[in-house]
């Protein structure tokens, strides 16, 4: 735990938070200034600031709960699905891993990612840098 940390603070109960999820590893909370009503953060107890930083057997207790935090959002919400991500680094609002799980309805509003697109130059361009991310994977971390 990080004193400055917000989520640690959380974690120990010396901020408050509405806790869906309380559980000896992973928390889940609403967020405070949700993308829609529901939007939940499922984080790890112990200080992790991002997912390259997780331990291996800490990924089965976070995921999990994500998966069943989006598994609850539909019945209890009315949500029609749910959307699931995660930043690392770039525009991580608390440097403490979180997955976001927001609840979903169709015609919501929310139009995929905001960002632009890219484009491959070429079907070549494209297999460097698959192999790229290969080579890297074979690599020792």
């Amino acid at each position: 735990m990080t004193q400055a940390c917000t989520f640690c603070r959380i974690a120990t109960g010396e901020l408050p938070a509405q806790l869906v999820l309380d559980e000896p590893e992973v928390l889940a909370f609403l967020d405070r200034s949700p993308l829609f009503l529901g939007h939940c953060l499922v984080v790890p107890r112990a200080h992790v600031s991002t997912l390259l930083d997780l331990p291996a057997p800490s990924i089965a207790p976070l995921f999990g709960a994500a998966q069943r935090i989006a598994r609850a959002i539909e019945p209890a919400l009315s949500a029609d699905g749910s959307f699931v991500a995660m930043n690392n680094k770039v525009s991580q609002s608390v440097p403490h891993l979180h997955v976001h799980v927001v609840p979903r309805r169709k015609k919501d509003g929310l139009r995929g990612f905001f960002w632009p697109r890219a484009k491959y130059e070429s079907d070549e361009a494209m297999a460097r840098v698959a192999e790229a991310l290969r080579t890297a994977l074979r690599s020792p971390a």
